[in-house]
């Protein structure tokens, strides 16, 4: 899930190491501490958000899958829109650790309605277990960039499907969040 959620970072973690081999800024540490900041931020605002959701009976919470599905459909309708376009627009480069944080808070906002449901559902052992694992796919990630970042011909395939990726692995993460809760049968019968 943390891949899935995070495809998109890839992008912009190997704008910012590119950015740092050319420019100097950001420097690599402050990537890899803003990207863990900026995780744990989302992290956190998601787990409270589970825990306020505690009010909605555990046979309906399957329905919160729907959000990231209808994520996933709003990004793909812009993709098709954009075809014709130019490239998609490059992330934004940050320069230092509180705007690669903000960087991080902002391109993964939509993780929350991902994170949010599926923490309300696993429970408290299993969600730490999933945010043991986050914190591996975070520095996999910042290591994933960082050699991306050094080969131009990777980023450049990134960034052209990149945004056909992202829309298809948020309505897949919504379709099985919405099918392995059983809502269905439920709404069907």
């Amino acid at each position: 899930m943390f891949a899935g959620t995070n495809v998109d970072d890839i992008i912009v973690l190997t704008v910012l190491f590119l950015s740092a081999r050319a420019a100097g800024k950001p420097r690599p540490w402050q990537i890899w501490a803003g990207q863990y900041a900026g995780i744990g931020v989302l992290v956190v605002i998601s787990a409270v958000t589970a825990l306020g959701l505690t009010i909605v009976p555990d046979q309906w919470v399957g329905l919160l899958g729907l959000v990231p599905f209808a994520l996933g459909v709003k990004g793909l309708v812009a993709a098709i829109r954009a075809r014709g376009d130019a490239e998609p627009p490059a992330p934004a480069v940050a320069t230092g650790l509180f705007s690669v944080l903000g960087v991080t808070v902002a391109n993964g906002a939509d993780n929350i309605s991902v994170y949010t449901p599926l923490f309300r559902t696993i429970g408290v052992t299993d969600s730490l277990v999933t945010v043991a694992v986050f914190a591996v796919g975070v520095a996999a990630w910042c290591l994933a960039g960082s050699w991306l970042g050094s080969h131009k011909k990777v980023i450049e395939v990134v960034q052209r499907f990149g945004h056909w990726i992202v829309p298809v692995v948020f309505m897949s993460i919504g379709a099985v969040i919405v099918a392995e809760s059983g809502v269905l049968g439920r709404l069907a019968g």
